[in-house]
């Protein structure tokens, strides 16, 4: 039974919900260690009890950001970042352990520095499976200008985390040409979890919203307003509000409600906007107007011909209702050209290639220095 290591960044639930889809449906046969922080770690701990057979989950440290009422707190994520980085020895000889006692044959990654670091240093494999390398990989230079200016930017934070893998899989709903020398980069659709992935959807009444606690009320004011009912999700459990309803965050209840919905209007996050265009859902993206990431995603949303984009700040009714009116365009135009693919089966043929490559070469040809 081969055994993988699978470490995840830790802020926020996105990289722990992609390892989650990942290993769900690789599980037979394997034998998983998953290494998380913070709210990557409660995520998985909730997902696989100490019981569990074939997972264990362990904590690692990881870099975390701080928020204040008035937004995040740059000067003490900056400064326990510094702290984090300058124990950087200390944490991957502390992992390091871990591979001389359970001897892993694969090191994959999530966008977490410390475990490509130890597997380097006793010659494990390491693979790289996120979304976030998407802005070093890609090629990016048909969005606008400023969305192209952010992406160049933040792809220097990408190299600096230093990860140097063997192989790179990149996970994205869209899939532009590959950057000149980045060729040998693995392009894989959304990595959907088992729940998406088989369901069947229907076409029901209702609208699916997932939001963040940031929404402005002038959002929560136009979807009041809507002609269909509205479902929304990340605001937490509150009395309705005209044609809007509040649903807290149960796992079941939100995949029944995205494959039955009639469409989505919804933040723009990689994972969501995925999912939605693999189950035929019109998408109305609503990226916060500072968070780049999210607006290219909605910028490729709308040139895929599955939706619209809005900044979230900036929608009013007339918006909604033009979404509205189009939406069954965009069912019709994904429903004769399929517009992304699942991800885990392409992952699966390269995990294997890699344990496979692995056990080909002989253990004293494998312990490298860092």
């Amino acid at each position: 039974m081969s055994t993988l290591f699978y470490s995840v960044m830790g802020e926020g639930r996105g990289h722990a919900a992609r390892a989650r889809a990942v290993v769900e449906r690789l599980r037979e046969g394997r034998r998983w260690v998953l290494f998380a922080s913070h709210d990557a770690l409660a995520f998985l701990r909730g997902c696989y009890p100490e019981d569990t057979d074939g997972i264990e989950v362990r904590e690692i440290p990881g870099l975390h950001f701080h928020y204040s009422a008035s937004g995040l707190d740059n000067g003490k994520t900056v400064r326990e970042g510094l702290a984090f980085y300058r124990g950087l020895r200390r944490h991957v000889d502390d992992l390091a352990r871990h591979f001389d006692r359970d001897r892993p044959d694969l090191a994959i990654t999530d966008f977490e520095p410390l475990l490509p670091r130890a597997a380097r240093r006793v010659g494990t494999p390491v693979l790289s499976l996120d979304h976030q390398h998407f802005l070093t990989t890609y090629d990016l230079s048909g969005l606008p200008l400023e969305l192209r200016a952010w992406a160049w930017m933040m792809s220097w934070s990408i190299r600096a985390f230093g990860i140097r893998q063997t192989q790179t899989v990149v996970s994205a709903f869209y899939r532009p040409q590959l950057r000149r020398g980045y060729e040998h980069v693995t392009q894989v659709g959304p990595l959907l979890r088992e729940a998406i992935a088989s369901v069947r959807p229907s076409r029901g009444p209702h609208l699916l919203s997932y939001l963040r606690r940031a929404t402005p009320p002038s959002v929560l004011d136009v979807l009041a307003d809507a002609p269909l009912p509205v479902k929304v999700y990340g605001l937490g459990k509150r009395p309705p509000r005209g044609a809007v309803s509040f649903c807290e965050i149960d796992e079941q209840a939100f995949v029944d409600d995205l494959a039955s919905c009639d469409a989505v209007v919804s933040a723009a996050g990689n994972q969501l906007m995925g999912e939605s265009i693999w189950l035929g859902k019109p998408v109305l993206a609503l990226p916060e107007r500072s968070h780049y990431e999210q607006r290219i995603n909605a910028e490729f949303v709308q040139r895929m011909g599955a939706g619209e984009q809005r900044v979230l700040q900036d929608l009013r009714p007339e918006d909604l209702a033009h979404f509205l009116d189009r939406r069954d365009a965009y069912r019709k135009r994904m429903a004769e050209t399929p517009l992304t693919t699942d991800g885990v089966p392409q992952v699966e043929r390269v995990v294997e290639a890699m344990l496979a490559g692995h056990a080909r070469r002989p253990r004293a040809e494998i312990r490298e220095p860092v």
